[in-house]
C-alpha cells in the first residue's frame, strides 16, 4: 500500500484495538495483583500469613486478621493499587494481617474444617497478637472464610474483640440458595464420588459451578465489558486483575469439598447447630462480640438470607447487618467499593479497635 492509499486513521485505530483485545484473549494478558508491601511471618504447611508493611505508624492497636476463602485466590482483597480493600486499611492506620491458605496438592485431600478451624487459625491468631504487641484481635471472614471464622469464633472467643463477616453463608436453605439448590441436590451431586474420583476438587470445576448461575453475565457479559473497555478507551488494568482472578481458582481439598456440600449444603448443619469439630459442637450463639455483617443485594453465591440468618443466630448484642447494593465481588472492588464498603469497615472498626 503506497503513502497515498494509506490506511484512514480510524479504520487503523479500530485494528489496534482489535489486536489488543485478541491478545488479551489468547495471551491471557493479566495485571499485576497483590502490591501491598507485605511480609510473611507464619507458615504452616501450605498456608502463609502474611503482615502488610504499614507506610505510617499503626494507628489503631488491635490487629485485624483475614481468613479467606477455599476457593479462589485471596488477592482479591489486594487487587491493584488504587482498589485494594487491604492498601486502604492499611492506610487507615489498621495493623492488617491475612491467612492465605495456599494451593492443596495431592497429600492435602485429607484436610477438613477440623484442620483449617482448629490447628491452623488458632495458631494464625496467636501468631498476630505476638508480633502486634496486643491479648485481642478482630477476625475478618471472606464468604466461606466468613463461615469458617464464625465457627472459629463460637469455639474461641477468648481473645476476640471483634467479628466482620462479609458475603458469609451461614444457613443454607434449599429455598434460599439459588441454583445451589439444583447443583447441589443430593439426586445430581455425589461429593464422595468426586472426592474419591479426583482426590482434589479442580479448581477448574469448582469456577465453572459458580459460572453457571449466570453464564451469560460470566461467559459472555465478561468480554463485552472488555471489548466496550477497550474501545471506549477506558483503563484495562482493573478488569485484567479480575480476569486473571476468576481463573486462578485453587483445587478445593477433598475431605473439606466432601463436608462443605453434605453438611451445610445438603443438611444445613450449622444453623441447626449440628456441626461438631472433633466433637466440639460448634453453637453460633456463643459468639458475644461486636459483629459486622455485610451481605450484597444482588449476590448470587451467597444470597441475602444466607448472611442475614446470622443476625439471629449469635449472642453479641452490639451487632449490625449492613447491606450493599452489589454482588459478590462488585460490593469489595467495584466503583461503589470506595464510597460503601472500605470506609464503611473503617469507621465501624475505628471506634471498636482501641484507637
Amino acid at each position: 500500500m503506497t503513502e497515498q492509499q494509506s490506511m484512514p486513521s480510524e479504520v487503523e485505530n479500530f485494528f489496534d484495538k482489535y489486536n489488543r483485545g485478541m491478545r488479551i484473549v489468547v495471551e491471557g494478558a493479566q495485571a499485576d495483583t497483590g502490591q501491598t508491601p507485605k511480609a510473611t511471618v507464619w507458615t504452616k504447611n501450605k498456608a502463609k500469613l502474611y503482615r502488610y508493611e504499614p507506610e505510617k505508624p499503626k494507628k489503631y492497636p488491635v490487629p485485624i486478621l483475614i481468613v479467606y476463602a477455599l476457593i479462589n485466590r485471596p488477592y482479591v482483597l489486594d487487587l491493584i493499587p488504587g482498589n485494594s480493600l487491604i492498601e486502604y486499611l492499611v492506610g487507615e492506620g489498621f495493623d492488617v494481617y491475612m491467612l492465605d491458605w495456599g494451593i492443596p496438592g495431592d497429600e492435602d485431600r485429607e484436610m477438613t474444617f477440623e484442620h483449617y478451624v482448629l490447628d491452623y487459625l488458632p495458631r494464625a491468631a496467636k501468631k498476630v497478637m505476638r508480633i502486634s504487641g496486643s491479648d485481642e484481635f478482630t477476625l475478618f471472614g471472606y464468604c466461606m472464610g466468613g463461615t469458617m471464622s464464625a465457627m472459629y469464633a463460637s469455639l474461641f472467643p477468648e481473645h476476640l474483640k471483634n467479628l466482620v463477616l462479609l458475603t458469609t453463608p451461614v444457613s443454607f436453605p434449599r429455598e434460599e440458595i439459588g441454583l445451589y439448590k439444583l447443583f447441589t441436590d443430593e439426586k445430581y451431586l455425589s461429593p464422595d464420588l468426586l472426592a474419591d474420583a479426583f482426590g482434589n476438587i479442580p479448581g477448574e470445576m469448582i469456577d465453572t459451578g459458580n459460572r453457571m448461575l449466570k453464564p451469560v453475565t460470566n461467559y459472555v457479559g465478561t468480554y463485552v465489558s472488555m471489548w466496550e473497555r477497550i474501545f471506549d478507551e477506558k483503563p484495562m488494568e482493573t478488569w485484567l486483575a479480575m480476569n486473571k482472578w476468576v481463573n486462578d481458582g485453587p483445587p478445593f481439598p477433598g475431605a473439606a469439598f466432601r463436608q462443605w456440600i453434605t453438611e451445610f449444603y445438603q443438611q444445613d448443619k450449622l444453623v441447626k447447630g449440628e456441626i461438631h469439630l472433633r466433637g466440639r459442637r460448634v453453637d453460633l450463639s456463643k459468639i458475644k462480640v461486636p459483629l459486622l455483617n455485610i451481605a450484597g443485594k444482588k449476590d448470587h453465591i451467597c444470597t441475602l438470607p444466607q448472611a442475614e440468618s446470622t443476625m439471629d443466630l449469635v449472642g453479641s448484642e452490639d451487632k449490625e447487618f449492613f447491606v450493599l447494593d452489589a454482588g459478590h465481588v462488585g460490593l469489595m472492588t467495584g466503583r461503589g467499593a470506595k464510597k460503601g464498603l472500605w470506609p464503611k469497615v473503617s469507621g465501624w472498626l475505628e471506634t471498636r479497635s482501641g484507637a
